[in-house]
């Protein structure tokens, strides 16, 4: 690293609209913290930009001073690349405008924009785009990477919906990648996370959403996993268009609604939701409570802007968290005896695994068509997450991640990597893994065209080829 003097970073003030923050100053701790409390990196500087204008000042102040760079938006990535050590934070959390054009069914938003900003600001519309499922998540990351949720079977991925993009390249300049602009970097954005530079406004197609959505919350205990999980596997195979539902292992929240006996006790829910006055939630509810009783549910209607806000507190800033994902293609009797085997092992009540149905709008969109990691045939993104508040229990399942992901692999998709915006431990090796060989060759040359010197590297780092 060049060695950058005080004076120079006097210079970036002078260049920049919003503030730009120092180790010593008052707001410095609370500008380098990101959600995952594992982290803890102190970079030399933070550029809290205000426009595009600032987000060029600072690309070229660290890459003119020889810094490390790293891009912030949500900062809820786990692996926490959003914040570096000695090098300069481009803070885009100012960037958080949405606008939304609902006869033209465009959507703009700023790249620190967080998912319920969004989603507060379609529904106002009676609209949305397809994001992930907790509302402090940023759009950024988030897009760039994929992003899958509860609308993913309906709309697709997030960033399958995207239209161009505003983006600041290496060298300063700001470009806007589309369908027929720069399409070698649209293609790359769409799943190639942030390699090409940082969006400073995304462009999104925003689809109707009726704001009222049913929800359902079905609890069994753990010695039940195996009729859950073949339950769920008979459900998935005949989902409609207007449901979706994520197959979590967990332990039951301390919520008023669970039984005193059930709360904080382990075991597997069904979490169901229905869209558009769907009429199959309430002939789903009832089969559910007919074929497998459940010890507990929660059936309700409630606004979609809840629904993308109901996991929050969940995942909170402030805890500690390791993730590994990967993919299989649906609930085989190998894939259940592995996870009932190994997931009464997991010792912190917040730790959880998560199966997320991938099928429908999701693979309508060709597997080259875009950069997305892994693969567009059915299948359920499988999410190992180990998340406690104590170190002791978030050092134990740190290995209860890494032994269930172990002995998943054999049965996974492909070499089992999984979704990259999900990586934590990553290395060239994992990431061709994820994208496979061809795309992850495609994708370095075109790092090479827009990022030859690799300067957007603290990330899901592809090297210019």
């Amino acid at each position: 690293m060049t060695q950058t003097t005080s004076g120079a970073f006097e210079a970036l003030r002078t260049a920049m609209t919003g503030p730009v923050i120092l180790p010593g100053d008052a707001d410095y701790d609370e500008a380098r913290t990101v959600w995952n409390a594992q982290i803890d990196r102190r970079p030399a500087v933070i550029a809290r930009c205000a426009d595009t204008d600032d987000v060029v000042a600072a690309v070229g102040f660290a890459r003119d001073a020889g810094l490390v760079l790293s891009v912030r938006g949500g900062a809820h990535n786990a692996a926490g690349t959003a914040v570096c050590d000695d090098g300069l934070v481009v803070d885009l959390s100012r960037l958080n405008r949405v606008v939304v054009d609902p006869v033209a069914r465009r959507a703009r938003v700023g790249g620190g924009a967080l998912l319920a900003d969004v989603d507060a600001t379609t529904q106002a519309h009676g609209l949305a785009i397809p994001t992930g499922i907790v509302g402090h998540t940023g759009i950024g990351g988030l897009a760039l990477g994929g992003g899958m949720g509860w609308l993913t079977r309906k709309f697709g991925l997030t960033m399958d919906n995207l239209v161009s993009a505003e983006v600041v390249t290496a060298d300063g300049q700001v470009l806007r990648a589309s369908a027929d602009e720069h399409t070698d970097l649209f293609w790359a954005l769409r799943g190639g996370s942030g390699n090409f530079g940082v969006v400073t406004e995304f462009e999104f197609q925003v689809s109707p959403l009726d704001p009222t959505v049913d929800f359902g919350l079905f609890f069994w205990t753990l010695d039940q996993g195996a009729e859950v999980l073949r339950l769920a596997r008979e459900v998935l195979a005949e989902l409609p268009l207007d449901l979706n539902v994520l197959t979590v292992a967990l332990h039951a929240p301390p919520a008023p609604f669970v039984p005193e006996q059930y709360r904080l006790q382990p075991g597997y829910a069904l979490l169901v939701a229905g869209f558009d006055g769907s009429p199959g939630h309430a002939r789903l509810v009832d089969r559910i409570r007919e074929q497998l009783p459940p010890a507990f549910d929660m059936v309700t209607p409630m606004p979609y802007v809840q629904l993308q806000q109901l996991l929050d507190e969940d995942n909170a800033w402030g805890n500690y968290c390791y993730t590994k994902p990967t993919y299989v293609e649906d609930f085989s009797d190998e894939v259940i005896e592995v996870v009932t085997e190994h997931v009464p092992r997991k010792n912190s009540p917040m730790s959880l695994l998560a199966f997320y149905p991938l099928d429908e709008a999701f693979c309508r969109v060709g597997d080259d068509d875009t950069a997305l990691s892994g693969g567009r045939s059915p299948r359920l993104a499988t999410f190992i997450v180990g998340y406690a508040s104590d170190p002791t229990l978030f050092a134990e399942d740190r290995v209860w991640v890494r032994e269930l992901w172990d002995a998943l692999r054999p049965v996974a998709i492909g070499t089992g990597q999984g979704y990259v915006n999900e990586l934590v431990e990553i290395d060239e090796d994992v990431l061709r893994g994820s994208y496979g060989s061809p795309k992850y060759d495609r994708l370095a040359a075109i790092k090479g065209r827009y990022d030859p010197g690799n300067l957007f590297r603290h990330n899901t780092n592809i090297k210019p080829s």
